[in-house]
């Protein structure tokens, strides 16, 4: 799948996602600076903003590209939705739905973390604008304590449960 696409493909898979669960939602205006999806229960008493991070199979790793200003966006009703597309297009995408405040969080440490540690030849590292949520943490240039809280499966809770969103 062409890259330009890769965005839109997972958006349109948590549309599909959402509706298939009963729940009413739609793509957020274009360009729309937070959000994707805007999403309610049947009853319209109850809604969330989702923002779609997707990724595929490239071969440079299993994180999701983000930016530093996702370090700062917390909403008590905004979440992320994190699409795996699989390589096999014959398999369904993995979503995981993670509130914006756990996103903020693990964005700012890991990135602090990867900071601190000097880069190749021993180098300071400079600091820029990208950031990476990744699936694993354990093999990376983090403290123990991020090693061990952010390694392999942690985001496992997180997959499929899409009662994180409080929309029943």
């Amino acid at each position: 799948m062409p890259t330009p696409f890769t965005g839109p493909a997972g958006e349109h898979y948590v549309l599909y996602r959402l509706i298939q669960k009963e729940y009413v939602a739609g793509l957020a205006p274009a360009n729309a600076p937070n959000s994707d999806i805007i999403v309610t229960n049947i009853e319209g008493t109850k809604a969330a903003a989702v923002q779609v991070k997707t990724r595929r199979p490239l071969g440079v790793g299993d994180d999701w590209v983000m930016k530093k200003k996702h370090e700062s966006l917390e909403g008590e009703r905004m979440f992320y939705c994190f699409v795996d597309l699989k390589e096999d297009q014959t398999q369904t995408p993995d979503v995981y739905i993670i509130p914006s405040k756990t996103v903020a969080e693990i964005l700012r440490e890991t990135h602090k973390a990867w900071l601190s540690v000097p880069g190749k030849g021993g180098k300071a590292r400079n600091d820029h604008d990208m950031r990476r949520l990744g699936p694993d943490y354990s093999k990376s240039n983090m403290t123990d304590e991020l090693r061990k809280r952010y390694g392999n499966g942690w985001m496992e809770k997180y997959k499929e449960n899409w009662s994180i969103l409080g929309l029943d």
